[in-house]
């Protein structure tokens, strides 16, 4: 730890990577210390036109973090816990994981539409493989697209389409009475963002996207938009999903990060959903949820794997012992494996080595 009182955390440059290490500083702030954010670009910022699963084996947004942390640049990083590989260096640690957003998905539509309300060949985005496979699964008459960027970007190209037909209906108007308002006044009504949509160019007109409810939350946008969550128990999030962690190597720094941010029972929920993804294998290259909720003794545990087109599945739900968590999440993940899951998971890896080459 620096003998100063500056205590540096890295973190990605996006709106949504600093609010999320700015949490993490306004906790770990005294009158003694000074807790400074230095923005680190990664493989998953600087190859935009790739999908997520194609950067890399995992860790595309978190090695470059993790790699100023080993190198004594930093004193610890902040990542979104569902970009985390399950395998780290042996000397990197998860010091903290504050408390948890919500861990869900949800859709998000010009109007608000739930997801059986979509036309058939809607045009649906995500840039998760999960996501993909739990939608062929529940509406394979939909049309699941890749979208990429930053969450206010994927939302501007959501609806871009929209606000550019009505712009456009208003400026061609010949009638005072057609709308209540000009294209001038209307325009004044609008948000920031949705100022951005109108002038952004898009190739594909979506119907509708799939997002992470924390991301949402945190930029401030849940409360703009028209959204509805999708139920867990069809769309499992993915391992870690609306959790924080906060990595460091220095015993002093692991002890002061534990102190101020670590949550007990998010430790325990996202150390069990991590445990069954590192023994079921399949990282990001497989879609693969996993949600687990600490009541009271136990931990209720969600599974869903899945074949890339959402065809075959393996489901299950199991109460873990809090008391022995890890090992039963772990014997949780054999069982599962038996029933399948391993044969959805290789030949997903196949499916994705196929499509690289």
């Amino acid at each position: 730890m620096t003998t100063d009182s500056t205590f540096r955390l890295a973190t990605r440059g996006s709106d949504l990577a600093r609010r999320q290490a700015s949490l993490v500083q306004s906790s770990l702030e005294s009158r003694r210390r000074t807790v400074t954010l230095t923005e680190v670009s990664t493989r998953g910022d600087e190859i935009r036109d790739e999908l997520i699963h194609r950067l890399g084996k995992t860790g595309a947004f978190v090695r470059s973090l993790d790699e100023k942390v080993l190198a004594g640049d930093v004193e610890a990083a902040v990542h979104s816990m569902k970009d985390m590989p399950t395998e780290m260096p042996d000397a990197l640690v998860v010091a903290g994981v504050p408390e948890r957003a919500p861990a869900g998905d949800v859709l998000v539509t010009p109007e608000g539409d739930e997801l059986h309300q979509l036309p058939p060949n809607a045009v649906v985005g995500t840039s998760s493989l999960r996501r993909t496979a739990q939608l062929n699964a529940n509406r394979p008459d939909l049309e699941v697209v890749p979208i990429r960027g930053n969450v206010d970007t994927r939302v501007q190209k959501l609806l871009a389409p929209t606000l550019q037909r009505e712009h456009e209906a208003r400026m061609e108007s010949d009638s005072d009475d057609a709308f209540d308002q000009t294209a001038d006044e209307w325009f004044e009504t609008l948000s920031e963002l949705e100022r951005e949509a109108l002038g952004r160019n898009v190739d594909t007109a979506f119907d509708a996207i799939v997002l992470a409810e924390a991301g949402l939350k945190r930029i401030g946008l849940l409360d703009q938009l028209a959204t509805t969550r999708l139920d867990r128990r069809e769309f499992v999030p993915a391992p870690g999903q609306g959790a924080i962690a906060v990595t460091a190597t220095d015993s002093d720094v692991i002890d002061t990060i534990k102190t101020a941010v670590d949550h007990p029972q998010t430790r325990i929920e996202t150390t069990v959903e991590r445990t069954v993804l590192e023994t079921l294998g399949g990282g990001c290259i497989a879609p693969i949820g996993v949600h687990a909720i600490l009541q009271g003794s136990h931990v209720k545990t969600h599974v869903r794997v899945l074949a890339s087109d959402g065809s075959e599945e393996v489901k299950s739900t199991r109460d873990i012992p809090v008391r022995d968590h890890a090992r039963e999440a772990e014997s949780f993940a054999h069982d599962l494996r038996e029933q399948g899951a391993a044969t959805l998971i290789e030949e997903a890896k196949q499916t994705a080595t196929e499509t690289d080459e």
